[in-house]
């Protein structure tokens, strides 16, 4: 579970000190509009989570394949090597290094609902005028979109969610702001509209792998 959420929802800190500007309701529009019809299929991505009682973040890297509106592969490479995918009904979580794999139903009122719905909304930007409030800002070098949950639900899953929108129109930099103050912060790379395979957002465990199912349904 703990690697689900440290999977999804993570990003780089904004700490840019270029001059920004606020963005008109229209000129919001328009530029989710043109994120949406640009957006990226696959990236590759580096990713920082600091945890307030450590003194290094912890670093891991590897790529992500999206396809709107709900499916999506995260594969971490390296010695905590993990890979997950959804396709919009379940959730797997796979740890080749330990031969064990998670499930966990989604929809149906399940506890991770809202957590899925929030790295949604981080690689597709759907439906986000409607779940967050939204504070937009042009810079030197793109743009600025500072996300506020709106419901219950989504607040215990983070407190702040920063996105950085390049001059591409495309999300490259995102940070995120945990409830319990830890951040997880991603750089995304390399990123492309390439046509992603149906089977990207397939799994079925590999022999000898040990199931569970932490929800319990």
């Amino acid at each position: 579970m703990r690697a689900f959420v440290s999977a999804v929802l993570a990003f780089v800190a904004l700490t840019s000190t270029a001059k920004t500007a606020p963005l008109s309701e229209a000129d919001l529009k328009n530029l989710l509009a043109g994120i949406r019809a640009n957006r990226s299929t696959q990236a590759d991505f580096q990713e920082e989570r600091v945890i307030r009682l450590m003194k290094k973040p912890i670093v891991s890297s590897g790529r992500i394949w999206f396809q709107p509106p709900n499916k999506f592969r995260r594969e971490i490479k390296g010695n905590s090597a993990s890979v997950t995918v959804s396709d919009g009904r379940q959730l797997w979580i796979y740890y080749p290094n330990f031969k064990s794999a998670e499930r966990y139903p989604l929809g149906k009122g399940s506890p991770l609902d809202s957590t899925v719905a929030a790295i949604n909304s981080a690689l597709n930007l759907e439906n986000i005028e409607n779940t967050f409030q939204i504070t937009p800002t042009k810079s030197d070098n793109g743009y600025e979109l500072a996300l506020l949950p709106r419901t219950a639900s989504m607040k215990r899953v983070f407190q702040k969610l920063d996105l950085h929108i390049n001059d591409n129109l495309r999300v490259d930099r995102t940070d995120m702001l945990l409830p319990n103050g830890d951040r997880i912060v991603t750089a995304y790379s390399n990123q492309t509209r390439a046509t992603v395979p149906a089977s990207t957002f397939e799994f079925t465990p590999p022999p000898d792998t040990e199931v569970s199912t932490p929800l319990g349904q």
